[in-house]
């Protein structure tokens, strides 16, 4: 069964990375271009205080979460999605919203700001924690295969990708929240999801390795699907 959720997963993320390019293909050029030039101003903004400084804590060292999540959410906060939000509705006009939106999807990957401008850290064995906002802010394919650690130090398995979790309250409240969780691959070759849904820094990934294959990718949940 986990062999098969695996195939699933790896045809579902194939054949949205093609629907992603083609429907940026049939955007006319100069409305690429200006597509890329508002995502541009968008990462701009977010980008301004870019990096965050982050130290550790325990052994092995695990990077502060809370330093983490204010870094990456403060980053999307200064963000003018409102502004945002309208410059691409005005470019949208007469087009299919489903290739618009493939199109500004491909823009904002192609923008997104490797960890090394992102964060800055002195130590290349420390763990950077796999929280709900990393998740959340992770370029699509960012930490594929990278090894993944619980808190002890021990090695789980490999990352394999990231999923959404959805909750709605209990009978006191009828808010729904939503949470970004990942999957990764065990020593056996079968797919494992977290076991805590909060993360913090239940679990993470080296620096070194982080750095390497990992981006900050604007999310697109604030614009039109």
């Amino acid at each position: 069964m986990n062999t098969i959720l695996r195939i699933c997963l790896t045809i579902w993320f194939l054949l949205s990375c093609l629907a992603q390019r083609g429907g940026a293909q049939d955007i006319p050029k100069d409305v690429k271009a200006k597509i890329d030039t508002a995502i541009e101003g968008a990462y701009q903004s977010a980008s301004a205080e870019f990096p965050c400084k982050l130290k550790g804590r325990g052994k092995p060292s695990m990077l502060h979460w809370e330093l983490v999540d204010r870094c990456l959410n403060n980053a999307s906060a200064r963000v003018d999605w409102d502004s945002l939000l309208k410059a691409l509705e005005d470019l949208r006009k007469g087009m299919a919203q489903s290739d618009f939106s493939a199109a500004v999807d491909a823009s904002l990957s192609d923008h997104a700001v490797p960890y090394e401008k992102v964060f800055s850290v002195k130590d290349d064995e420390a763990l950077l924690p796999l929280t709900n906002s990393v998740l959340k802010y992770l370029s699509p394919n960012g930490l594929q295969n990278v090894a993944i650690f619980d808190k002890a130090g021990k090695k789980l398995g490999t990352f394999a990708g990231i999923y959404a979790y959805e909750r709605t309250g209990g009978l006191a409240t009828a808010n729904t929240y939503r949470l970004t969780l990942f999957q990764y691959t065990d020593g056996t070759g079968n797919i494992q999801s977290a076991t805590d849904r909060l993360l913090l820094d239940s679990f993470g990934v080296l620096w070194k390795e982080a750095v390497s294959s990992g981006s900050f990718r604007l999310n697109s949940e604030k614009l039109p699907r």
